[in-house]
């Protein structure tokens, strides 16, 4: 686990050199970050168990158990092996100012405005429509801590951009990426989201217990 870990460091410091010298990632810069998440994966005994429908242009991909901050390059590092180089995440506008603004982009951030006139839904709406191959990918709860609910903005940007969803189970405990059949939302919201607890109930977060197994209901 160490070596591992020294390994992902060494990796991240020079990636992020690159990437200061040149904002545009070149296919070989891509290829090797492939090479590398794999490498990971391999030596970690990650596995992605289904595979990812990559004919779809637009998703809203859910990503949960969202229990730690080890998610984000679970993340990324699945987001390189299946080449998914259009998946994005939202951040805050003024992330993308900063010093490390241009690592966000690279990473597929995308920007939001907190005092819009919009509101999030609608923003994340119109980025949607400005795409013709857009990925968006959400952590239902919103957040690391325990929820009592899910969230639904994914779903109401989901409903209203006309994309599917597609969720995505990150299960620490057996180190395997599950991946569901993308569905679009319904009329009925309670059955839509009664399928998304049951989905992702089994799975088993870094933090279990900050889970959403107990959402679970009869």
């Amino acid at each position: 686990m160490v070596y591992i870990n020294s390994v992902q460091t060494v990796f991240s410091l020079n990636f992020i050199k690159i990437c200061r010298s040149n904002t545009n990632l070149s296919v070989q810069t891509t290829a090797a970050m492939r090479f590398f998440w794999k490498l990971y994966f391999r030596i970690s005994g990650w596995k992605i168990t289904q595979p990812f429908p990559i004919n779809l242009p637009k998703a809203v991909i859910i990503v949960a158990p969202h229990t730690s901050a080890m998610d984000f390059p679970i993340g990324l590092a699945v987001r390189s092996i299946l080449n998914l180089q259009h998946t994005h995440f939202l951040g805050k506008e003024e992330l993308f100012k900063g010093t490390f603004g241009f690592f966000f982009r690279l990473m597929g951030g995308y920007p939001v405005n907190r005092f819009s006139k919009l509101n999030m839904v609608d923003q994340v709406v119109e980025i949607f429509n400005q795409h013709t191959h857009f990925l968006l990918a959400l952590s239902p709860e919103g957040t690391r801590k325990k929820v009592d609910r899910l969230r639904t903005g994914f779903y109401h940007i989901a409903q209203k951009a006309n994309v599917p969803i597609i969720m995505v189970g990150f299960d620490f405990a057996i180190k395997e990426i599950s991946i569901a059949e993308p569905f679009y939302t319904g009329n009925d919201e309670s059955a839509d989201f009664k399928k998304i607890i049951q989905f992702f109930a089994p799975i088993q977060g870094k933090n279990p217990h900050l889970g959403i197994a107990h959402l679970l209901t009869d």
